[in-house]
């Protein structure tokens, strides 16, 4: 009886999974018509065929190798390839390890003839996809000249009307804010939070800062649209004028997005929230009237008026405070022994719940499934060689699965003691700042009169 797997793929993501469904019920159909044992099945997914470059193919080529099945049977020739020269050179090699490519639709005569019509098929599908490509391109260029839209997402500013890019009103105004403003010196970051404070969001949330960059820099905006070396200017209607563009394009080039300064670090700008309305805690800068720089935390949601009053705090001060209040608390042996406690409780839970164990057990079941499988294609007569190897190979990995089964389950019994975890935290006393809050603080609850702290572990504890 012959063997075979079956190969699978569909090109985009425009066709459904039931494209993969459809080849797959034809291809077993095919199988079970023609007395042929499927022993695996490969899948690519919104790939194309007009290269090689696919997973799924690759792989199987490989397993070819090892000559454990007769054919790769597939829905139609195209499936396998749509390049006739990547074709040949992949269906010698299948050849190379006695394998054979086989169409489930697609009748194949075994005489010379063959090589005739297989070439036809060949060369129908290189031809089919290249002059798909060539209509694609030629009609997206004609939607280009009419001025219509070719798809994607809407530039914001901007909404779609009977295929024509129009200008959304409202939103126009808030790119000609965000323009006027950057061009008159704003900085992003002031912009938006005065478009929060008037209430502009963007899709229900403040705008980012990647946001307000791009479209301070997106030419489409002053009515220019290029594509691969080709300029349109009939599909995007101007919202800011050249002479304001021109203007930000040089300020945007001048004061490129990312730099800042390396000098201070904020220890906890990215842990510290606010403990009146929840909006995080940043670092902030300002100057004395005899020049002194001063630096502080800053509630975010009062630098953006939200009607929080938390007062700021001098930097020194807070990281000072949060150093001195996890040392005193790893110094109190009650800490300790909660920590402790809860760390060895936490360990033996992990060890129940081994992720290495279960995947180990189920590539054992899927192990003795393929065995089964085997001895069942024994049983119907398909005794060779190949079967016989890969029956062996099987036995063997279910063994090696079994030894390191026995080895992962044989983990759990070795823990941490609780003499270890006391020492880490022990030596955790004499890190550095920046380390004891890295390693030990998730989150803190800033206000006026006290904070809390947040370990990574079931400990909260308070410091007025």
């Amino acid at each position: 009886m012959k063997t075979a797997v079956i190969y699978a793929r569909y090109s985009s993501d425009n066709q459904s999974e039931q494209s993969i469904e459809g080849q797959l019920h034809v291809c077993e159909d095919y199988a079970k018509n023609n007395d042929i044992i499927l022993l695996d099945t490969y899948i690519d997914r919104a790939m194309t065929g007009t290269n090689d470059n696919r997973p799924a193919f690759q792989q199987m080529l490989k397993d070819s190798k090892k000559r454990e099945w007769d054919y790769v049977l597939v829905y139609k020739f195209d499936r396998f390839s749509r390049n006739k020269y990547e074709t040949a050179i992949h269906k010698k090699t299948l050849r190379d390890n006695g394998v054979k490519l086989m169409s489930a639709t697609e009748y194949l005569p075994d005489t010379p003839e063959r090589i005739i019509i297989e070439s036809m098929f060949e060369g129908y599908a290189e031809y089919y996809s290249a002059e798909l490509s060539q209509k694609v391109r030629r009609g997206m260029k004609e939607t280009r000249l009419k001025g219509n839209f070719t798809g994607g997402n809407v530039l914001y500013g901007y909404k779609v009307e009977n295929h024509k890019v129009i200008i959304d009103d409202t939103k126009a105004e808030v790119v000609r804010y965000i323009y006027s403003q950057y061009a008159s010196g704003v900085y992003v970051k002031d912009i938006i939070d005065s478009l929060t404070a008037k209430g502009i969001l963007n899709k229900g949330k403040p705008f980012a800062r990647n946001t307000i960059y791009n479209i301070l820099k997106n030419e489409k905006y002053s009515g220019i649209y290029r594509h691969k070396g080709e300029v349109f200017d009939n599909m995007y209607p101007a919202i800011i004028d050249d002479k304001t563009f021109d203007k930000v394009r040089k300020l945007t080039n001048k004061n490129k997005y990312g730099k800042r300064s390396t000098e201070v670090s904020y220890l906890l700008s990215t842990r510290t929230v606010c403990g009146y309305c929840g909006s995080r805690i940043t670092g902030e800068t300002g100057t004395s009237k005899l020049g002194d720089v001063k630096r502080y935390y800053k509630c975010f949601g009062r630098k953006r008026k939200n009607g929080c009053t938390k007062t700021m705090v001098r930097k020194d001060t807070l990281e000072k405070l949060v150093a001195d209040s996890i040392i005193q608390e790893l110094n109190s042996p009650n800490t300790i022994d909660s920590i402790v406690k809860a760390l060895l409780k936490m360990q033996e839970s992990n060890n129940k719940n081994n992720p290495l164990l279960s995947l180990l057990i189920k590539e054992r079941n899927q192990t003795e499934t393929v065995i089964n499988n085997i001895m069942d294609a024994i049983e119907k007569g398909v005794v060779t060689n190949t079967t016989a190897k890969r029956l062996k190979e099987n036995e063997q990995k279910l063994e090696n699965l079994e030894r390191k089964i026995i080895i992962e389950k044989s983990k759990t019994s070795v823990q941490l003691t609780e003499k270890e975890i006391r020492q880490f935290y022990e030596k955790a006393l004499h890190m550095e700042e920046k380390m004891l809050i890295h390693y030990l603080v998730k989150q803190i609850v800033l206000y006026d009169d006290k904070i809390e702290i947040k370990f990574y572990h079931p400990l909260t504890t308070s410091s007025d």
